[in-house]
């Protein structure tokens, strides 16, 4: 059944919202990337073009959170 008209549904995201989700998983998946940098297992290491593309996608949505308005 469709929980669409459902009372307990949560109410849709705004456009912040959704950025502000978007920040919280690239800040996350930078932080793996960052941690895994140095790992003393082969398959778990990154490169450092994997890093930056990380930091690049963060700052990305940081800066869309800023201009989203509220």
């Amino acid at each position: 059944m469709s929980s669409r008209n459902d009372a307990s549904a949560p109410p849709p995201s705004t456009p912040q919202e959704i950025v502000i989700q978007e920040v919280l998983a690239r800040f996350d998946a930078y932080a793996r990337i960052r941690g895994a940098r140095d790992s003393v297992l082969a398959a778990s290491r990154v490169s450092p073009r994997e890093e930056e593309r990380a930091f690049d996608d963060l700052q990305q949505a940081i800066s869309r959170l800023r201009t989203v308005p509220r």
